[in-house]
């Protein structure tokens, strides 16, 4: 018998541009820029937030919302990493079709990198697709969740890979809400900062060397130009490799040993301090390698202190538990650990065109792991 084919041919452009709102105080010009269209016109706002920013800023921006005439709801969620999975994204769901949300309505991820994450994720599934806003309420969410489409959850096996690219209609950097951090979650998001620093950027790291305590102490000059510099730096990444075929893994420095400890510690390190730790841990291969300096490592480390942030894993973290949590990776390929490493400050070690991550034996990174 035979056989036809027939072809669907689907050939689109898709024009994901949006814009970066950095600020101080952005609830007003978020309303305003709904008035203008932002999300189309829809008048149904699921606002997701976690229970720690529910009362400072998801709560009162529902508010002001509502006297603007949309109809708004809250989905929060427990606080922390260990929400960020597929269980709570369902429970969300689950109550926003209880509530009658439908394709017609728009998500508004309030918070920081988990509710970025999860809410995004979520907006591009639910309805086949909704539009959604990110409004950043810490450091790290405005130095990388918030920016470049990347969503997902965490799996008990693996952190990250169960997700999607997902652009947002706008992100707020509202830098105000630093004022209501824990200094801890304030450190944690510098290690994204750093990080960035240490892959593009040596006129911003010498910048962070002299300028640590104006940030810290919430100047807003000094936060600004932190929050603008994290974002030109992501975008020029972000915008040559979209999808992570290439150029986008350098913004993997240290997360490589940083996830695997982060999942190992019981999510008792913030994600920034795991980072920090891992960037520790890519600076002994890299200089290994030949790529760092003793010297240049060291200035790095210093810088990781004067931020507040580790340089050593904790005791308490089982270390062979850690080497067979790198393999799950999301850089591993073909059962291969692969890491990205530091060219000096500023720069990564391109190993081939486009290759930006380099194969390490299982017994090179187990001496690694030793030695932090």
């Amino acid at each position: 018998m035979r056989m036809s084919v027939f072809t669907v041919e689907l050939k689109r452009v898709v024009d994901d541009t949006y814009s970066i709102e950095i600020g101080f105080g952005l609830f007003n010009k978020l309303a305003e820029d709904l008035k203008g269209g932002l999300a189309g016109g829809l008048k149904k706002c699921a606002i997701i937030t976690d229970s720690n920013v529910l009362p400072l800023y998801a709560r009162p921006l529902s508010e002001l919302l509502e006297r603007e005439g949309y109809s708004v709801q809250v989905f929060p969620f427990e606080a922390g990493e260990k929400s960020k999975t597929r269980e709570v994204k369902a429970q969300i769901e689950d109550s926003m079709l209880a509530a009658g949300y439908r394709r017609d309505c728009f998500v508004l991820a309030v918070g920081g990198g988990v509710v970025t994450d999860l809410a995004g994720f979520l907006a591009g599934t639910y309805g086949r697709g909704v539009p959604f806003i990110n409004y950043a309420t810490t450091l790290l969410s405005a130095a990388d969740a918030s920016i470049g489409g990347k969503t997902a959850v965490d799996t008990p096996l693996a952190t990250n890979l169960i997700g999607m690219f997902n652009q947002p209609e706008k992100v707020y950097i509202d830098a105000t809400a630093w004022r209501t951090l824990d200094p801890r979650e304030l450190h944690s998001g510098m290690a994204e900062t750093i990080k960035h620093a240490c892959i593009a950027d040596r006129d911003f790291f010498e910048w962070l060397e002299d300028n640590m305590d104006r940030v810290y102490s919430l100047d807003e000059s000094a936060c600004a130009h932190v929050c603008e510099r994290n974002c030109r730096i992501k975008y020029q990444v972000v915008m040559k490799d979209e999808r992570e075929t290439g150029l986008r893994e350098i913004l993997n420095l240290g997360h490589t040993v940083g996830r695997a400890v982060e999942t190992c510690s019981g999510y008792r390190l913030l994600h920034g301090e795991a980072v920090s730790i891992g960037l520790s841990a890519q600076l002994e291969l890299s200089e290994r390698l030949g790529h760092v300096t003793h010297e240049e490592a060291e200035r790095v480390r210093s810088l990781l202190r004067k931020a507040s942030l580790p340089v050593k894993i904790p005791d308490y973290i089982d270390r062979e538990g850690l080497v067979r949590k790198l393999y799950t990776d999301k850089k591993t390929r073909n059962g291969t650990l692969r890491f990205v490493v530091q060219d000096g400050i500023g720069k990564v070690v391109e190993f081939a065109p486009n290759v930006y991550a380099t194969p390490v034996e299982e017994n090179v990174a187990r001496e690694i792991i030793m030695s932090v």
